[in-house]
């Protein structure tokens, strides 16, 4: 009879470790880590995973509301940061030359709402910021990943854009984007898929 006494308290306490683990985000890093892989980027021809996330704003958008539309969907990691900034501001300085070729432009990071105001109206940026706090889009997009700086690994997104047609299917996909020209790779890109 003890020695099933120990037993039983071995056991709660293990449970009360795992669920203090899940309060202190422990498992949410674990998780992050198993799912997202280098090799998890979809491919040009996949259908683009649905979402639906709210805007700087305060609305929801849903991809699904946007099919009849080409739709440029750029992941960055940070507002207010110098390589997003960049990024930002080039798709703001091309903004009118998407919009004539009938392009919804959308940036996403898992910044907040509030966080994403503040970044678009410092920067006049003319289209819309979705924040994915949760992360779940960006792991479904696959951009979610393992990333290294100065010897230390942490998880991030990595720098991505993803064409999407009128049907929701993905055109091209940049992975790993360098910030210099790649707004014109992007134009030229949707010139040619016409």
């Amino acid at each position: 009879m003890a020695k099933k006494k120990v037993v039983a308290k071995k056991k709660t306490a293990k449970k009360i470790a795992v669920q203090d683990g899940v309060k202190n985000g422990v498992t949410k890093k674990v998780t992050a880590k198993n799912t997202s892989t280098q090799d998890s980027l979809l491919k040009a021809g996949q259908k683009a995973p649905q979402f639906s996330l709210i805007n700087d704003a305060g609305v929801t958008v849903k991809l699904s509301a946007l099919r009849g539309n080409k739709v440029v969907l750029y992941f960055y990691p940070k507002d207010n940061t110098p390589g997003c900034t960049q990024e930002s501001c080039d798709f703001r300085d091309s903004f009118s030359r998407l919009k004539k070729q009938g392009v919804v432009v959308l940036g996403v990071s898992r910044d907040s709402v509030q966080s994403h105001q503040k970044f678009k109206n410092k920067y006049d940026l003319p289209f819309e910021l979705l924040a994915d706090e949760s992360g779940k889009v960006c792991e479904s997009y696959g951009v979610w990943q393992e990333k290294s700086n100065y010897g230390k690994t942490y998880m991030g997104i990595v720098r991505s854009t993803f064409l999407i047609d009128e049907q929701g299917k993905l055109l091209k996909v940049y992975s790993k984007v360098s910030v210099k020209g790649h707004v014109d790779e992007v134009i030229a890109e949707l010139g040619a898929s016409k």
